[in-house]
């Protein structure tokens, strides 16, 4: 047993964190705790998918980034740490240079955007809370994506959130200078 896991009350760093087993359900580091989650649906994973397809065509398109999912990980925090898993998000090369990332943990700079698709399980309270940490991170813009109502959110730092209505279309100019996107889609 490592001694991040015998003893309990003392708080992990990112580091320690990931090289803990990966022997279970999937977790979160939230504040130097290890926080479970529930497994995502597979509607989840299938509009996670959606978004990640689309938004990763335009970035490569326009050769802008990289656009990635699979609940990569963000620093949110240090001290005590914060690691979350990011359903889709973008990194420009201004950024996150090009090259390989091969070696690359996680990036000491937050990525330029993120989407999160709302679970059945998660709480208005936590989603609110994880695009809040990511915001303090330093993104630029998140986008929460609700299945239930085809509906999104974007938020921005001081600044007052924007919806978009199942039938609207999504623009990031600040962001993604030039998508465009019927919000639907991302639910097809």
């Amino acid at each position: 047993m490592t001694p991040a896991i015998a003893d309990p009350t003392r708080l992990l760093t990112v580091e320690e964190y990931v090289a803990l087993p990966d022997d279970g359900p999937p977790t979160e580091l939230v504040r130097g705790r290890v926080v479970e989650m529930t497994p995502p649906t597979i509607y989840h994973g299938y509009v996670c998918g959606n978004v990640l397809g689309i938004v990763r065509a335009f970035v490569r398109a326009n050769k802008l980034g990289r656009a990635m999912s699979n609940d990569t990980g963000v620093i949110t925090h240090r001290d005590p740490d914060t690691l979350r898993g990011a359903d889709v998000m973008y990194y420009s090369y201004a950024r996150l240079p090009a090259g390989s990332l091969a070696n690359v943990k996680y990036p000491p700079i937050a990525p330029d955007l993120i989407f999160e698709v709302v679970s059945p399980s998660d709480r208005w309270s936590q989603v609110l809370a994880k695009m809040t940490e990511y915001l303090t991170a330093g993104v630029t813009a998140v986008c929460v994506v609700n299945p239930r109502d085809q509906t999104a959110v974007v938020y921005r730092d001081n600044q007052n959130p924007e919806p978009v209505a199942a039938d609207a279309e999504l623009t990031l100019p600040d962001v993604l200078p030039g998508f465009r996107v019927p919000l639907r889609e991302f639910f097809e």
